[in-house]
């Protein structure tokens, strides 16, 4: 699969299973894949209401905040209890947590990328320079807030690439003062 672009606008929301809010699948691999038997997967979910995560055995997970006002990421044993009130600062955790969340106020967005673990690893990074983004297998890109320049394409908020089975490096040059670009190199384990 080569570089192929996208826009958070143009991605189709699907409804989760429980309700809580709505998934933007930007990638998923291999394709056609699905959530049993993905190797590793990016979306953009929004979540509406409080409850909790599905549970992925066997799955790392890193999810960030886009916008809103964030949530409580917790589990009932403790071992988990994190604010996700900041845009654009990855959280990592295991998929066997029972995570469930609280809402700090209305619906938040947030971006996730799933690794089928001893096969995958993301490398998940938000670059504010201009900066050299070191060759991947597979990843996303996708400019978080201002707009950007990767190699010769023009990205505005909302705005991306993905790619997989063919390694790519970039040329990342923000556009504006306060830019941000979220990079997701995912590699072999």
């Amino acid at each position: 699969m080569s570089a192929q672009r996208f826009s958070r606008a143009a991605l189709a929301p699907m409804p989760w299973k429980n309700g809580g809010g709505t998934t933007q699948e930007i990638v998923s691999w291999p394709p056609g894949a699905g959530l049993d038997s993905f190797g590793w997967r990016c979306s953009i979910a929004t979540i509406a209401a409080a409850g909790p995560f599905s549970v992925f055995a066997g799955i790392d997970r890193c999810i960030m905040l886009l916008d809103g006002d964030g949530v409580r990421l917790f589990t009932h044993d403790g071992a988990i209890d994190h604010a996700l009130d900041v845009p654009h600062r990855p959280f990592a955790f295991s998929g066997e947590a029972a995570i469930d969340c609280e809402m700090f106020g209305g619906p938040s967005s947030d971006f996730n990328v799933m690794t089928r673990r001893g096969q995958w690893r993301a490398q998940v990074r938000v670059l504010d320079a201009a900066s050299a983004i070191e060759a991947a297998p597979h990843g996303v890109l996708l400019a978080v807030h201002g707009a950007w320049r990767v190699d010769d394409w023009p990205m505005q908020e909302g705005e991306g690439v993905h790619w997989a089975d063919a390694a790519h490096a970039w040329q990342a040059q923000p556009l504006s003062a306060d830019a941000r670009l979220l990079a997701v190199r995912i590699v072999a384990a």
